[in-house]
């Protein structure tokens, strides 16, 4: 059972709009999942334009990839890479501590990640 950063089991993060490398609503990871989607982050209009800046748009709905587009308040399993790219910018979102992969501490503190925590 995968762990999340709090050392417990890992919740989901989202079903509405389902998120996950595996498209079950959990920041869980596994082969074949390059981009490391481990962050239960909800979406904030300022990231969004972030992301979309950075080269990821991910408020544009892709009908094509079953991928509905995000809007402020969304939970989605963002990329490490691409949520400490956005701390480092001061533009990160706030995480789901207990739906966050535990090999997020791998690329941001529990402390980095506890000061974006946001209640379950």
């Amino acid at each position: 059972m995968a762990r999340n950063v709090l050392g417990g089991e890992l919740e989901v993060c989202c079903t509405n709009p389902m998120t996950g490398w595996y498209r079950n609503g959990s920041c869980d990871t596994g082969p074949g999942d390059h981009g490391l989607h481990l962050v239960c982050a909800v979406m904030t209009d300022k990231f969004l334009a972030f992301s979309k800046a950075m080269g990821n748009d991910l408020s544009t709905p892709v009908p094509e990839w079953g991928f509905p587009g995000l809007k402020e308040g969304d939970r989605w399993c963002l990329c490490a890479t691409r949520w400490k790219e956005a701390l480092d910018a001061e533009m990160a979102p706030q995480v789901v501590l207990e739906a966050t992969h535990m090999s997020m501490l791998e690329f941001a503190t529990l402390e980095e990640l506890r000061a974006h925590a946001v209640e379950c």
